[in-house]
């Protein structure tokens, strides 16, 4: 179980890396979804006590949510909002993947040094789930578009799910689930900010909310 754990991981840095160097917002809510779906199935070999009903659940909710409704309706905001599909980013893409892989380093030191009071077998549980809530983070301050920033808010929660499906305990299931309805929540949210900001703006680069007065 323990090497799907890590396979999973890796797929989940991979598409982080991919996440800082596009330039192209679809591909980007694509890699998302990719990446959602492999968080979807994390639950399912997170830990060796078997498949409970609880894992198969958060598994499933997991992978319809962040692999396929959350990526949809991003998309659907891109063509409702005839969001440019070429992004300018604040940070250029190649400088973006050299941050990134200086965080992913800087997470691998830091992990060690953060002693967890549940161990899942995995040593890459930690630090990965540090780096993609550094990736999400990072994309929320280095990128123009409200639509990329909420891509952004999303990898923050991908790495917090991550952490609580693998380097938690099992039982705090529960936890995860809630945290998913708050998330769908918040894209909602978004989605008619960024509606509104495109009707009243023509445009939803976040510079141009400096122009607000009062």
């Amino acid at each position: 179980m323990h090497g799907f754990v890590d396979a999973i991981l890796v797929v989940l840095v991979l598409t982080d890396l991919l996440l800082l160097g596009s330039f192209r917002l679809g591909a980007s809510v694509r890699t998302s979804a990719l990446q959602g779906v492999a968080l979807g199935v994390l639950p399912l070999f997170a830990h060796h006590h078997g498949l409970g009903a609880d894992a198969v659940l958060l598994a499933l909710v997991a992978t319809g949510a962040k692999g396929v409704l959350f990526p949809w309706l991003m998309l659907r905001a891109v063509r409702i909002a005839q969001i440019p599909r070429a992004m300018k980013p604040i940070v250029g893409t190649a400088a973006s993947v050299v941050i990134g892989m200086v965080l992913l380093v800087l997470c691998r030191e830091l992990a060690p040094r953060l002693p967890l009071p549940y161990s899942s077998g995995s040593t890459l549980v930690l630090p990965v789930a540090l780096f993609t809530i550094f990736c999400g983070l990072f994309l929320l301050v280095a990128r123009r578009l409200a639509l990329t920033q909420v891509l952004g808010y999303l990898v923050m929660e991908n790495g917090v799910f991550a952490f609580g499906v693998a380097g938690l305990p099992p039982g705090s299931f529960t936890i995860e689930l809630l945290v998913l309805l708050d998330l769908l929540v918040a894209v909602f949210v978004m989605g008619v900010t960024v509606s509104h900001i495109s009707r009243t703006f023509n445009s939803i680069d976040t510079r141009q909310l400096t122009e607000l007065k009062g």
